[in-house]
C-alpha cells in the first residue's frame, strides 16, 4: 500500500507533518518501537510507530531519524499521547532526511493502525503471491498429504529454477528438493548455518549472502513467532516482533538458496519471504506437536527433583515411552542430557532458550526431515534444559544397534555453527549421562549429566560437552555429601580468599582454579592467565598465607579442588 492511502483513511487519525512529496512510497510492514536504535529489527519499507519514549532531549532526534533512513523505512508516525505536540526537533530531522512524518492522535491506538496496515499489505501481497500460495497450500496441511517443506522447495525448482534447502541452526538438513540431485554436503550445511548465525548476531541486513567455493548462497531466516500455530498465518506477515534476538537465534531454521539475492527484484524477494512464512507454518506445527513431549519431560523432572518414589517415576516413564517410541514393546533405557546457555550480561531467560536449542541438537545430524526429534522430551528448569532420551530395549537389554548419545559426537556435530551464533557473549555447555534402565537410576543420571556439564563448563570454548566417561570417582561421590558439610568445608577454605578478592580485586580464586587446572605447572598457568611467573608465585603465596595450606602438597591441592567443585 502507499503512504497516501494512510492519510486518506480518517479512522487512523494520522496528520501529515512533513514529506508530502514522498507519499507515493510503498509500505511493506509495521513496527512499533521505543528503542533508541531499532535498526537491527528493520528490513526496509516499514511504517515505524513510536511513543517517543526514546527521546530524552532535542539532540536525540537526529540520530534516531538517521538510523531509520539508513534502514530504508517508509515513514515515521509519532504518538501525541505522551508529549502532546510532536517536538520541532523531530519534525526538522525528518525534513532534513526527507522522511515522511505523521502525528498520531492520542485517541488512536497503535494497534488500530497496525491492524489496518497488515490487512491492506497482506491483501496486496496476496495478489502477487496468490498463484504460489495456492500451489503450496499443501504446506499448511499436517501429515503426509501435505508433503512438508519438500513440496514448496520442489516447486521453487520447477517454477523459478531455484535450488533451496531448509537447515537447522546446527547445520542439519531439514528439507531439500527431491528433484535437485545430491543434497548439500554436511560441511557446507555447517558452514551456511554458522554464517547465518553470525550474521544474525551482528545485526547484518538479510538476506545474507555466502560464497562457498564458486557457489553463492543467499540465506533467509525462517522465524517462528513462539506463540503457537496461529501466529504464523499470512495476515501476520507484515508485523515485526521486536525482542531480544538471542531468544530465537539458536533455534530458528533458515532457508539457503543457491543464488545471489543481491541481484533480485523486489518481487522475487517478496516471493522468497512468503515461502519462509509457509515453511514457518510447518515449524509451528512441529513445535505444537512437541507440547506433549515437553509436558511429559517436565512431569518426570519434577518427580525426580522432589524425591518422588521410584514407583511413581516408573509409572510416568511408562506413559512417556510409547509417546516417544511408538510401537515399542519393552520399556526403554534412558539417558539424560543437560544443557545450559549463558550470556555475558545474563541476557534473556535462558531456560527456554536452552530447551529449544537442545531439541534441535539432539536430532541425529544425519536424519533428514522435520520430525525425527519425536524421540526426545526436553524440559527446562531455572537456567538449564534437561532432556530425556529413550533408548530402545530388546527383551530387557539395551539394543546394541542404538549407541545412544555420545558427548564427543554431539559436540563434533554442532560446535562449528553454534560457536558462530554464540560468538562475543555466549556459551553453551552440555553434559551427558550413562544409560540407566530403571526409575531408580534416573536421579543419579540427572546428577551425573549435571556434573558432566560442569566439567564441560570448566573448559575453554563457546561450545563444550562432556560425558559420563570423563567423570572421576570423587566427582560422582560429591552429591552424597550433606549440604551443611559441603558449605562448611568450602567456607573454611575459600571464604578467606573471597574476602581478600572483594577488598583488593586480587583474583585469587580464579588464580587457584587455573593453577589446579594446569596441574600445578607454573609456566602453563602463567601463560593461561597472561601473567609473569613471579606475579603468579606471589598470588599462590598469598593463597597459602591466607589459608594456611601448602599448594605443593597433594593433600592440600585435593582439598582445594574439592572445595571449588562443591562451591
Amino acid at each position: 500500500m502507499r503512504l497516501r492511502a494512510l492519510v486518506d483513511t480518517d479512522a487512523l487519525g494520522l496528520r501529515l507533518l512533513g514529506g508530502e512529496d514522498e507519499l507515493d512510497r510503498s509500505v511493506r510492514g509495521v513496527m512499533t518501537t521505543d528503542l533508541r536504535d531499532p535498526s537491527r529489527y528493520l528490513s526496509g519499507g516499514e511504517l515505524v510507530l513510536t511513543g517517543l519514549a526514546w527521546r530524552r532531549d532535542a539532540a536525540d532526534s537526529e540520530p534516531f531519524v538517521r538510523l531509520l533512513v539508513q534502514a530504508g523505512v517508509a515513514a515515521l508516525a509519532a504518538g501525541e499521547a505522551e508529549l502532546g505536540d510532536i517536538p520541532e526537533d523531530l519534525t526538522a530531522a525528518c525534513a532534513r532526511h526527507r522522511l515522511p512524518l505523521f502525528a498520531v492522535h492520542e485517541s488512536v491506538a497503535f494497534a488500530t493502525i497496525t491492524e489496518h496496515v497488515v490487512r491492506q499489505v497482506s491483501g496486496e501481497r496476496a495478489g502477487d503471491l496468490a498463484a504460489v500460495v495456492d500451489r503450496h497450500r499443501r504446506m499448511m496441511i499436517s501429515g503426509p498429504a501435505g508433503g512438508g517443506p519438500d513440496v514448496v522447495l520442489d516447486l521453487l525448482g520447477s517454477d523459478l529454477d531455484l535450488r533451496a534447502w531448509v537447515l537447522s541452526p546446527t547445520g542439519r538438513l531439514v528439507a531439500g528438493p527431491k528433484a535437485a540431485g545430491p543434497g548439500l554436503p554436511a560441511e557446507v550445511c555447517a558452514r551456511l548455518a554458522g554464517e547465518h548465525l553470525a550474521a544474525v548476531r551482528t545485526a547484518r541486513r538479510g538476506p545474507h549472502r555466502v560464497n562457498v567455493g564458486p557457489v553463492t548462497y543467499s540465506l533467509f531466516p525462517i522465524r517462528g513467532s513462539g506463540r503457537g500455530p496461529q501466529a504464523a498465518q499470512p495476515s501476520q506477515v507484515a508485523v515485526r516482533d521486536v525482542r531480544d534476538v538471542r531468544e530465537s537465534v539458536l533455534s530458528d531454521w533458515l532457508l539457503a538458496v543457491e543464488a545471489d539475492a543481491g541481484e533480485w527484484a523486489d518481487e522475487r524477494l517478496d516471493l522468497l519471504h512468503g515461502v519462509t512464512q509457509l515453511i514457518a507454518v510447518e515449524r509451528e506445527r512441529r513445535d505444537g506437536a512437541r507440547t506433549v513431549r515437553r509436558r511429559l519431560a517436565q512431569e518426570v523432572l519434577e518427580l525426580v527433583q522432589t524425591g518422588a518414589a521410584p514407583a511413581e517415576i516408573a509409572a510416568r516413564l511408562r506413559v512417556a515411552a510409547p509417546v516417544l517410541l511408538p510401537g515399542l514393546g519393552a520399556a526403554p533405557h534412558w539417558q539424560v542430557v543437560v544443557a545450559r546457555v549463558e550470556w555475558a550480561d545474563s541476557g534473556p531467560d535462558t531456560g527456554p532458550v536452552a530447551q529449544s536449542l537442545l531439541e534441535e541438537i539432539l536430532v541425529d545430524p544425519l536424519a533428514g526431515g522435520p520430525e525425527p526429534s519425536d524421540r526426545i522430551a526436553v524440559a527446562h528448569t531455572g537456567d538449564e534444559a534437561v532432556a530425556l532420551v529413550p533408548l530402545p530395549a530388546v527383551a530387557g537389554e539395551l539394543d546394541t544397534s542404538e549407541t545412544g548419545v555420545l558427548a564427543d559426537a554431539l559436540l563434533a556435530a554442532v560446535r562449528e555453527p553454534l560457536s558462530a551464533g554464540l560468538e562475543g557473549d555466549g556459551r553453551l555447555t552440555l553434559g551427558v549421562s550413562a544409560a540407566v534402565h530403571s526409575a531408580e537410576g534416573l536421579r543419579g543420571a540427572l546428577e551425573e549429566a549435571r556434573h558432566a556439564r560442569r566439567v564441560a563448563a570448566a573448559r575453554p570454548g563457546r561450545v563444550c560437552a562432556a560425558g559420563h566417561q570423563e567423570l572421576a570417582s570423587h566427582v560422582l561421590l560429591l552429591p552424597f555429601v550433606p549440604d551443611d558439610v559441603r558449605r562448611a568445608f568450602t567456607a573454611r577454605l575459600l571464604d578467606p580468599l573471597r574476602d581478600y578478592d572483594r577488598r583488593h580485586r586480587a583474583e585469587l580464586i580464579p588464580t587457584l582454579e587455573a593453577f589446579l587446572d594446569c596441574d600445578g605447572s607454573w609456566t602453563r598457568c602463567a601463560s593461561r592467565l597472561h601473567l609473569h611467573v613471579n606475579t603468579l608465585r606471589y598470588r599462590v603465596g598469598r593463597i597459602e598465607q591466607l589459608t594456611g595450606r601448602d599448594l605443593s602438597r597433594l593433600e592440600d591441592k585435593l582439598d582445594f579442588f574439592l572445595a571449588l567443585r562443591m562451591g
